[in-house]
């Protein structure tokens, strides 16, 4: 499971939980602020947020309602607070799980692993399993998250196949989304670009982008939908 653990104090954060849930097993990535979190999601997905409450930029409330309203990834709110009332509207907000500080480290990791059997498969599995843009669509992630960065001509291509939501596009489409004058643009510089993005794909990730050749019409991407990361 990929964890991002959002906690403003840095010895707790950085010498305490990070540490005990990478020994755990989990993937960690750890951020002391609300932006921090959300830079990162422009280009990463994650199965679990650990949520302090108290953050230096915004309400750890209003960060896991901003979350809930775009997925059901798992949230967890760490906090100091264990009145009803901030428990009651923790819940409210989206959290899965409500736990107080001082932090037992057991309960938290079973928590997580608990909450890892609700993701699985529909968050996690979905969050793997397609391939989307991010980043403005200046960014390809792939199901397994890696992040490949793609050139101008990389993210035009990919924009319109992604849009074409599986169907075939015609090699003149995508040369008029490279180029103002079509009739000038030599149609075998959009194989090499093809062949060249397909390569890069292949070593920058650890699968095979499904950008297939259709006779005697163009390419098609086989992923369904297009599903682009939150651009800022």
């Amino acid at each position: 499971m990929r964890i991002a653990l959002v906690e403003d104090d840095a010895e707790l954060r950085d010498a305490i939980l990070a540490p005990a849930l990478v020994e755990a097993g989990f993937e960690v990535a750890a951020f002391g602020s609300a932006a921090a979190l959300y830079r990162s999601l422009l280009h990463r997905s994650f199965d679990v947020v650990v949520l302090d409450l108290t953050l230096p930029d915004e309400d750890g409330f209003e960060v896991a309602r901003y979350l809930r309203s775009l997925s059901s990834i798992g949230i967890v709110m760490l906090t100091g607070r264990g009145g009803s009332p901030d428990r009651v509207r923790g819940l409210r907000h989206g959290a899965d799980a409500y736990l107080t500080k001082p932090l037992d480290i057991d309960l938290l990791t079973a928590t997580l692993h608990s909450l890892s059997r609700r993701l699985e498969p529909s968050e996690a599995g979905t969050a793997r399993g397609r391939w989307r843009l991010g980043d403005g669509d200046w960014n390809l992630l792939t199901p397994d998250g890696d992040c490949i960065d793609l050139t101008a001509s990389e993210r035009s291509i990919l924009r319109t196949l992604f849009n074409a939501d599986g169907q075939p596009v015609q090699r003149e489409e995508l040369i008029a989304c490279l180029t103002g004058d079509v009739y000038d643009f030599d149609p075998h510089r959009l194989e090499m670009l093809v062949h060249r993005l397909r390569r890069k794909v292949a070593a920058g990730s650890r699968q095979a982008l499904p950008l297939r050749a259709v006779r005697g019409k163009g390419y098609v991407l086989a992923v369904s939908g297009r599903v682009g990361a939150a651009s800022g």
